[in-house]
């Protein structure tokens, strides 16, 4: 007999990728299409290859869009972020 589902709705798919300096050292954060942060790590890491590995990132995080989920970063820092649009 098939188990009851779960009523709860599912969680969105992450959808942009942003590689940025923090304070000397390369993160790696991950966002939804609302631009809502749901997981940073170390950017080094072969997850962050295996990722990317095919698209062509957007040089540059100066949008308004991301004025609230990078708040903590200076002009430089998000001029020089790497954005990944990963496919849904």
């Amino acid at each position: 007999m098939p188990r009851d589902t779960d009523p709860t709705a599912h969680r969105q798919p992450v959808r942009f990728l942003v590689v940025i300096d923090s304070g000397g050292s390369m993160v790696a954060r991950l966002f939804l299409s609302t631009h809502e942060l749901t997981a940073e790590f170390d950017a080094m890491v072969e997850e962050v290859t295996a990722m990317t590995q095919g698209l062509t990132p957007e040089t540059g995080a100066m949008g308004p869009e991301w004025d609230v989920a990078l708040q903590g970063h200076n002009a430089t820092e998000r001029a020089a972020a790497l954005v990944y649009t990963l496919p849904i």
